[in-house]
């Protein structure tokens, strides 16, 4: 079959082509109207995922993982430039998209959706490279997708890193991101015989709820949020209170009554240690409600 050039309609360039242009036009323009929605995709993608990203930075726990973060949004931020260039480029038009707003209550929850959507762009970006041999195009979505990895493996162990009790074991653990990543009423991380570790998030306006441990010292530290201590020797006559907020520790002697009340806007987290332990090995509360009922029938 005989080939003569033939000018690209979308790449702008020459290339060989059977002697029948209008087929050749037609396969060209197809395969263009399939480039140019999944650039589009890509777009909407990248600039949805910075949209998220920028909302997490506010609910790091801690400085490694907002830079981690920061650092993301940067690459981010190329990645989308690179997209919208190629649009340009390729259509002679500015993009027109909308940002597909994630919702999420925590920051663990967040990085939960941000991973699900790495892991939904990298086989999207996949497919798109077999749309076209064009290297440029490629090129583009070839890093995308290796991003999209990358992003991926980097936040996995901060929202799967598992909350469960692991005493009576040797044990080392980031108390803070552990404390701050919880999302219960009340999780156990370590129970030994003499003593036991628990996180805790009470919501904004809630509290623990009053409650005394005749044969207990608890000790507590506030990571994040803000809230308001009373203690006394009868559960009537709470006559010590203090304000505490993140960093604060709280020191409650056995016998003494106590509550603690969020006063803040956001969950008050928390961790606390029995000695000796308090609660059950394993101990999951989700809400203040089955922490409650799971009292009353120890009790009875």
């Amino acid at each position: 079959m005989y080939y003569v050039p033939y000018m690209d309609p979308y790449f702008g360039q020459m290339v060989p082509a059977p002697v029948q242009p209008e087929y050749m036009a037609r396969t060209h323009q197809e395969e263009g109207q399939q480039v140019e929605a999944a650039i589009l995709a890509g777009i909407e993608r990248e600039a949805s995922a910075i949209d998220l990203y920028r909302r997490l930075v506010s609910l790091a726990p801690n400085q490694t993982q907002r830079n981690a973060i920061l650092h993301t949004l940067e690459n981010k931020t190329n990645q989308l430039q690179q997209f919208q260039h190629l649009y340009v480029t390729l259509t002679g038009r500015a993009p027109d998209y909308q940002i597909e707003q994630e919702t999420f209550h925590s920051f663990r929850e967040g990085l939960q959706k941000a991973n699900q959507a790495e892991a939904e762009g990298q086989e999207d970006y996949q497919k798109a490279c077999l749309l076209t041999q064009h290297p440029l195009v490629r090129d583009v979505f070839v890093r995308a997708c290796t991003a999209e990895t990358d992003y991926a493996d980097r936040f996995r162990p901060y929202h799967e890193q598992a909350l469960k009790d692991y005493g009576s074991a040797p044990f080392v653990v980031d108390i803070e991101e552990a404390t701050t990543q919880n999302n219960t009423f009340r999780t156990a991380l370590w129970t030994g015989d003499h003593l036991q570790l628990t996180v805790m998030s009470i919501e904004a306006g809630d509290d623990i709820g009053l409650e005394v441990h005749p044969d207990h010292d608890q000790f507590l530290r506030v990571e994040a949020g803000q809230g308001f201590v009373q203690m006394g020797e009868r559960q009537d006559q709470l006559d010590f209170e203090a304000e505490v907020y993140a960093d604060y520790a709280i020191f409650v002697p056995a016998g003494s009554w106590h509550n603690l009340t969020n006063t803040g806007y956001s969950p008050l987290k928390l961790y606390t240690i029995y000695a000796p332990p308090e609660h059950p090995y394993g101990t999951v509360h989700e809400t203040k409600a089955i922490a409650m009922a799971a009292e009353e029938n120890h009790h009875y």
